[in-house]
């Protein structure tokens, strides 16, 4: 450690602590998990950790403090909750004095590729296998760790807050963000997606404000003619699995910017989901899972250390971090075109929207402000219920502006760029809802998403459906006919226009509450 090192940390009020690692490398950071009994060695020599209590994201306890940079432009609701900068301060003080007596381990990384909008950012934790996911997820240049510091993250996975209570929180872990003092703490949480979200959430504010930019919760990759594909989609819907084609460059997993100039990455790994995963469908997932990787929450087969990605009894949310050069079909470009094409991924267990169906502009800001899926909600008497979820502009939870902003901001790019395609793909049910129909093969899928890259989809023939008012295609090689239309397969035309009335009625309902809300404040 450096004596500058040393004076930068207790310039954030963080005094003689026990021991400070600096930029340690993947071997290095292996180790010292290892030795300090944070993770478990996988057969494949990825490490394996227990995030404990919290094993995903906790939405509900996360803060902005409301201060005169975000008072007006923030859009406070149910994840946007306010704090006070009184309150920050004191959860300040408490972070650093916590971590004054730790070990600690600390880096400097850069988050944005694209040169002009690079942000420096100094991350500061207690784990091993937290710098590790730190040094996976954000971009390593020795350059940046020159210049300014523009954020700083403050990991305290193991303290709790004892007085939660008295300073308004919710319980005695949180995630809060001062775009004053450019400091985000992450207290009581062992979920190592909380650093990357509060980064995403920053960005989110960040650059659609100070630089016009359009950011997105979505894949990215290109083809090898440079033509960029963008793929937005909740978890489950295929993103991922999608967007990771061997026949195309990927660009990045999760987290992009468009602007001007293009489309560019905000990350330098991957955070995929482990779920059933299953080398002959990801075999790009499944060859970065090796040493320097970062499991979480996955159970090893019984008497081995080999990780078993069916069983899901700590959680279905089982994760990896790898960096992007772990992928065969990465990319390492700092920006790409403007998208030729976008896909809105929805898995709708309702059963009645098309396999692929083409957005006009108002369209799609119309269903990029709803960001549907479905969820199965359960089973009684053998018959399970989808139910609708809607998360504004596929984000939801990350995105500290009205959705407004961000949907006029994707008219905006898609008006300046009238070549970009746009289209929504049902990655879920056809031939009935949940429990009667069955989920559409991810070949089909795979087809559909080839034709509309190649071009060739726009040449066949459309229609327009009577109900959505979308338009899709009768005809698709290697997809059947009957499958296109969605309508064909339920055998019962009352109950399908029944169900997707009632659909239609969800995705108004949903819209109207963002419409009244973003007019009567503007």
């Amino acid at each position: 450690m450096t004596l500058s090192k040393i004076k930068q940390l207790a310039t954030l009020g963080i005094h003689q602590p026990k021991e400070v690692f600096c930029q340690l490398d993947r071997t290095a950071l292996i180790a010292h998990a290892i030795q300090n009994g944070e993770a478990s060695l996988a057969e494949n020599g990825a490490l394996n950790i227990l995030t404990g209590k919290f094993t995903g994201r906790s939405p509900k306890d996360r803060y902005i403090v409301q201060d005169e940079i975000t008072e007006s432009r923030v859009f406070w609701n149910e994840v946007n909750q306010a704090i006070t900068q009184q309150i920050f301060n004191r959860l300040y003080d408490l972070t650093t004095n916590y971590l004054s007596a730790k070990e600690l381990f600390v880096r400097d990384c850069q988050v944005v590729s694209s040169d002009d909008l690079a942000k420096h950012i100094l991350v500061v934790s207690t784990k091993a296998t937290q710098d590790l996911f730190a040094s996976n997820m954000f971009i390593s240049n020795p350059v940046i760790e020159n210049t300014e510091v523009d954020w700083t993250v403050l990991v305290a996975s193991d303290l709790q807050v004892s007085n939660y209570q008295k300073l308004g929180l919710h319980a005695a872990n949180c995630v809060a963000i001062d775009f004053t003092r450019h400091v985000v703490l992450v207290i009581g949480t062992g979920y190592t997606g909380e650093i990357k979200k509060s980064i995403f959430s920053i960005l989110n504010f960040v650059l659609p404000v100070e630089d016009g930019v359009l950011s997105m919760h979505c894949s990215a990759n290109v083809g090898k003619e440079g033509d960029t594909a963008l793929f937005f989609g909740l978890s489950g819907t295929g993103k991922t699995t999608l967007s990771a084609d061997v026949n195309r460059y990927l660009v990045g997993d999760d987290e992009h910017g468009w602007s001007d100039h293009g489309v560019f990455n905000f990350e330098g790994g991957c955070y995929a989901k482990c779920l059933g995963l299953d080398p002959k469908h990801e075999p790009e997932i499944c060859g970065a899972i090796r040493s320097g990787s970062l499991l979480e929450n996955i159970k090893f087969h019984e008497g081995t250390t080999i990780p078993n990605f069916q069983d899901a009894s700590i959680t279905e949310n089982m994760r990896v971090s790898y960096p992007l050069s772990y992928v065969s079909s990465y990319r390492d470009v700092k920006l790409v075109d403007a998208p030729h094409n976008i896909f809105f991924l929805s898995a709708d267990a309702f059963g009645v929207l098309p396999p692929i169906s083409k957005l006009t502009v108002e369209q799609a800001m119309y269903y990029f402000i709803n960001g549907y899926t479905a969820k199965v909600a359960g089973t009684e008497m053998g018959v399970s219920k989808p139910t609708a979820t809607f998360s504004a502009c596929f984000g939801q939870a990350f995105m500290p502006l009205h959705p407004m902003e961000y949907a006029e901001l994707l008219r905006d790019r898609l008006k300046k760029n009238p070549d970009t395609k746009v289209w929504l793909v049902n990655t879920g049910w056809i031939g009935g809802p949940y429990g009667v129909g069955r989920r559409i093969k991810l070949s089909y899928t795979r087809s559909l998403i080839q034709a509309a890259l190649s071009g060739e989809l726009e040449e066949y023939p459309m229609e327009l459906h009577p109900i959505f008012g979308l338009k899709y295609p009768t005809f698709c090689q290697e997809v059947p006919q009957q499958v296109l239309g969605a309508k064909q397969l339920w055998n019962n035309d009352e109950a399908y226009d029944e169900q997707a009335k009632a659909l239609k009625l969800l995705f108004e309902n949903n819209f109207k509450k963002y419409q009244d809300t973003y007019f009567t404040t503007v």
